[in-house]
């Protein structure tokens, strides 16, 4: 019952604070919110690409890119390069940092501008191919990017689909989980990001372990923890689906 009772007060609380910016004549105060969460403060920008490579040209691929990576690194921050060795294979993932959309569009015009690039990656690289995928993501306003502690170790991509209705309806649950999760020094969040352009009501967590075997001697300690069990299972009534992948960062990542 006391739960019944929660919920029926924040409703109240939303409906209130609804009436409350609307003015005496009617009309909405200026500064009033319609939103289903945090507004994105920040015009900032993670994409997100994965490529995926056919088998046979997987080794030839991650050669060519380490050969030519400089040339892509010098219109444009590399965030992460990593190599999927679990949950997917003959895959690369990695993330680009823009200031703005209007940038991204710089970049790619100077890159189509950019005859060594075409000549000396793109011509060679696109054939080894099989396919590739891009998302625009934004950092939730409650995260940053923070670097694992020492370089080395491993990166696991935890993909959250989930219900619709944004972060008014499943954030704070959400957040609860993530930090159960890092708070006791379980697994280093690196950073938590919401879609904005790809698959929609989708969440990444961007966790580092120091190996594959750290991973799994957290995973058995925490679902032994009596906070972590409440808070997902707070959280996983507003999930529909979820995926991870484990990977290795390439010499040439900026994160290591």
């Amino acid at each position: 019952m006391q739960q019944i009772r929660n919920v029926f007060r924040k409703a109240a609380l939303r409906a209130e604070n609804t009436i409350s910016s609307v003015s005496k004549t009617g009309r909405k105060q200026p500064g009033a919110s319609m939103s289903t969460g945090p507004q994105q403060r920040e015009g900032t920008f993670y994409e997100f690409r994965t490529y995926h490579i056919h088998p046979h040209q997987n080794a030839a691929f991650l050669r060519l890119t380490s050969e030519k990576i400089h040339l892509r690194t010098a219109q444009s921050e590399l965030l992460g390069y990593w190599t999927v060795e679990y949950g997917g294979l003959n895959q690369v993932f990695h993330i680009w940092k823009y200031d703005s959309y209007t940038q991204r569009a710089a970049v790619r015009a100077a890159l189509a501008q950019d005859s060594s690039w075409g000549e000396q990656y793109i011509s060679k690289a696109m054939p080894m191919l099989s396919s590739q995928d891009s998302e625009v993501t934004y950092l939730v306003p409650w995260s940053k990017i923070q670097k694992p502690p020492k370089e080395g170790g491993v990166y696991e991509l935890v993909s959250f689909q989930m219900k619709p209705g944004g972060p008014a309806v499943w954030g704070e649950a959400f957040q609860g989980a993530v930090g159960t999760h890092a708070a006791p020094g379980y697994a280093h969040p690196v950073g938590v990001f919401h879609s904005e352009f790809g698959w929609l009501n989708r969440v990444h967590v961007l966790w580092w372990y120091e190996s594959a075997d750290h991973r799994a001697a957290v995973r058995y300690r925490s679902h032994s923890d009596p906070r972590v069990v409440a808070a997902v299972r707070q959280s996983v009534g507003y999930l529909e689906s979820q995926r991870n992948k484990l990977m290795f960062p390439c010499p040439y990542s900026p994160l290591k």
